[in-house]
């Protein structure tokens, strides 16, 4: 027989809305990205700028991220990695675990992806493109769970582990590009062999321009979103994951596997980094060098943090951070004002969404209730 005390303690923590909370999700995020950008405009007068200046530097930004059919291609290149890792560290968030590591399951599952993807010449790619990106999520997957095994069975902090999981696979990865199984034949420096067309992400706007970068990255990257807003809110792992984040103890209490739940938000994690990785070799880069994550993990962070650890909001987020990825160089040709403005807002976004008492309080008429 059951307990009815623990099934009350156990309905409680699984009790979550399944409805979007617009006003946690959307309208403080909203805000905070207003804020940041007022607060950029002040800086850049600050600078000498007048208002006029100003203004252009924001058209500039605005026409590089959504002004052409390149704009806009150019915004889905830099979202999709942005969207999938970001969901990586919110799937952490919602077990209650800082998965900084995002940038080294990149690198794991990139570099997985590259080896599969200019190994087995002569496949179909019906079979060789989806092998490619189901090796590189399980490498990221892999590469996640050891920070989440050490957290389950010896209390290691997942900040710590991750942090140090993240220079070993920056140099792991210097290792393997030196290596003549994967180093370009002919090439001193550190880059891998090409991967072959059939493990290429087909480019989607090709019929328009060759140029267009747009590949169908964005649509496997959307596609998780559905897949992990259904998994958080809908099924009872995610349940578990959530109660888990809430309060272990109570969880425990309630008859839910804390350890086990632990590794496995810390592996699925990994396995949407590492896929963010193979998306983006395969589909933009083309091959491995030194680094080709460029910092996405770590921008990944402030990615869930905007989305509030929402799959919708980190999608919105993701698309938001593409696009100032992508505006801030035409602002820099057109506005003559340096693409380390993009940085500056990126941090104001976060210093806001860290502390939402500030926006609530600039901005009272987006509290629900009187709350």
């Amino acid at each position: 027989m059951s307990d009815p005390q623990k099934d009350e303690t156990r309905t409680r923590l699984l009790r979550r809305p399944r409805t979007l909370d617009v006003n946690n999700v959307v309208l403080i995020p909203f805000a905070a990205v207003f804020t940041a950008l007022v607060l950029g405009g002040v800086i850049m007068m600050t600078t000498g700028l007048g208002l006029t200046e100003v203004g252009k530097t924001y058209v500039a930004l605005a026409n590089g991220a959504f002004g052409s059919i390149y704009a806009i291609s150019e915004t889905l290149v830099a979202a999709a990695p942005l969207i999938l890792a970001g969901l990586a560290v919110a799937v952490g968030f919602r077990a209650g675990l800082f998965n900084i590591g995002a940038e080294g399951q990149i690198l794991i599952g990139g570099m997985a992806s590259v080896i599969v993807g200019f190994s087995f010449a002569g496949l179909p790619m019906f079979v060789h493109l989806p092998f490619a990106l189901v090796v590189g999520a399980v490498a990221g997957a892999m590469w996640a769970a050891i920070a989440g095994w050490l957290r389950a069975t010896t209390g290691a902090h997942e900040v710590i582990t991750t942090i140090m999981l993240n220079f070993i696979a920056f140099r792991l990865i210097d290792f393997m590009l030196r290596s003549p199984l994967i180093q370009k034949p002919g090439r001193n420096d550190p880059i891998s062999k090409s991967v072959l067309d059939s493990a290429t992400l087909p480019n989607l706007l090709e019929w328009i321009q060759p140029f267009y970068r747009t590949n169908a990255g964005i649509l496997l990257a959307v596609a998780m979103v559905l897949v992990v807003s259904w998994v958080m809110f809908r099924t009872t792992w995610g349940f578990e994951s959530r109660a888990t984040g809430a309060s272990p103890d109570a969880s425990k209490y309630a008859g839910i596997k804390v350890g086990r739940t632990i590794i496995a938000a810390m592996a699925a994690g990994g396995a949407l980094a590492g896929l963010a990785g193979g998306i983006q070799v395969l589909g933009v880069l083309g091959r491995a060098s030194p680094g080709f994550s460029s910092g996405i993990g770590f921008e990944a962070i402030a990615v869930a943090l905007l989305g509030r650890a929402h799959p919708v909001g980190v999608l919105l987020a993701g698309l938001l951070f593409g696009a100032l990825e992508a505006g801030g160089r035409q602002m820099q040709v057109k506005a003559g004002v340096s693409v380390d403005l993009i940085t500056i807002i990126q941090a104001l976004i976060v210093v806001f969404i860290a502390a939402p008492i500030l926006i609530r309080r600039l901005y009272p008429f987006l509290l629900r209730n009187g709350r």
